[in-house]
């Protein structure tokens, strides 16, 4: 892989609690931990052991790192804040804390980063 582009925005997701219980095991296939972090900036979260967040709350994450990265603000999504927002897994088995950080990048469309290689 060759990253190119900085990004405009970091993410951090961290599992906060569960819904249900107080642990995972028979209950959440990825096996989170209150206080696990994943982070990221356009690719998909992965902790700090390289293990990726799970499928199925990457799709829910997706919309609002887009959001983020769109110049949206979270609260108008029920965010905590402008770019913090909790969410429970579609399974209904953990409770995650999406949090973006601007990193003071140009935007990938307004920079015109974005070009087709055969100009079709």
């Amino acid at each position: 892989m060759k990253k190119w582009y900085d990004e405009e925005y970091a993410f951090r997701v961290e599992v906060t609690g569960f819904l249900h219980g107080d642990h995972t095991e028979r209950y959440c296939r990825n096996g989170e931990e209150i206080g696990d972090q994943y982070t990221c900036t356009y690719g998909c979260p992965i902790n700090q052991d390289g293990y990726g967040i799970c499928s199925k709350t990457m799709m829910m994450l997706y919309p609002l790192m887009e959001a983020v990265r769109s110049g949206g603000d979270l609260e108008n999504l029920g965010g905590d804040g402008k770019y913090t927002k909790t969410i429970v897994c579609p399974d209904g088995c953990v409770i995650f804390r999406l949090t973006a950080t601007p990193l003071g990048n140009e935007n990938f469309h307004k920079g015109k980063f974005w070009d087709y290689p055969d100009q079709t």
